[in-house]
């Protein structure tokens, strides 16, 4: 039977920390040539391409991406075991990696997790924002636990994922104050030619809100459309244009940004999505997540 040499794993997780060789070999004291023969041993040993090369600094492939993910976690409880033989009061600490697509609304996505850190077991959350369809391969390599979306994966996906509706509210148009004032008189025809930062349009959100543009016979300016929401809001600051908010978190945008209401709609949907790579959740960070979601969204 093979063992796992945790002496090599434990120079691969340094040299993964601190992004190359030279200051990992700093770090543990050793030359670097030692360094990398500990890691081609434990290349050997699983049979897979830890690092490669990206520039003047070693990156990480995606199996070390996963092997990353276990190291963090076997050090961790090392820590702990040390901590108990020595009888400091220590609690298991719960990781949970979480992908957040860039156009779900931050306050919203911080609503959705908030749940994680009111459990008894400490957790360390790990978020990472991106496109769809990246987090989507990064939760299929079950280097993240769960992903967090304004809209569900599509069926046509080469891998498998399971789709778990949170909840779904109206939209809320808002601006900056003078913007505002303008525009919420006799809303919603004051929106025909006014001017509009709007999500993306492969965003299921920019659809839902072109056909209510299309039913309400609204035409209003295209200034400028958005992947990140986080930026479409300091446009909005700036007066660029009024722009959309689910209808959840526009109390928090007004009392954070200083927005103004215009008006809101219900016949206009954004649906939020926690999407996983199995279809029973068993994670007790990512169960925390969805039950708070579904009671309080």
């Amino acid at each position: 039977m093979e063992f796992l040499n945790y002496h090599h794993l434990r120079y691969f997780w340094v040299v993964a920390k601190e992004g190359g060789l030279r200051k990992a070999a700093e770090k543990l004291h050793v030359s670097q040539p030692t360094i990398s023969v500990q890691i081609a041993a434990l290349e050997g040993v699983l049979e897979e391409k830890l690092f490669r090369r990206g520039g003047r600094a070693l990156a990480l492939t995606e199996a070390g991406h996963r092997v990353l993910s276990y190291a963090e976690e076997i050090f961790s409880l090392g820590e702990q075991l040390l901590d108990v033989a020595r009888q400091q009061p220590s609690a298991r600490l719960l990781r949970v990696h979480i992908g957040i697509t860039d156009s779900l609304p931050k306050l919203l996505s911080y609503e959705i997790i908030k749940p994680i850190f009111r459990l008894e077991q400490p957790v360390q959350a790990v978020c990472r924002e991106g496109k769809a369809a990246d987090l989507l391969g990064q939760l299929a390599a079950h280097r993240l636990d769960i992903v967090l979306a304004d809209e569900a994966a599509p069926s046509s996906l080469p891998i498998k994922v399971f789709n778990h509706l949170l909840g779904e509210c109206g939209v809320t148009f808002c601006a900056e104050r003078k913007l505002a004032a303008t525009l919420k008189r006799k809303f919603p025809k004051s929106l025909n030619d006014a001017p509009v930062l709007l999500p993306t349009s492969n965003t299921a959100l920019r659809q839902s809100l072109e056909k209510w543009f299309q039913a309400e016979d609204l035409r209003p300016r295209l200034m400028a459309e958005f992947d990140d929401a986080a930026l479409m809001k300091i446009a909005a600051v700036e007066g660029l244009g009024f722009f959309p908010l689910p209808t959840l978190v526009v109390k928090e945008a007004v009392v954070r940004y200083g927005f103004q209401i215009i008006g809101r709609t219900e016949d206009c949907r954004q649906q939020f999505y926690a999407i996983s790579a199995e279809r029973k959740l068993t994670h007790p960070a990512v169960l925390a997540i969805t039950s708070q979601a579904l009671s309080g969204l």
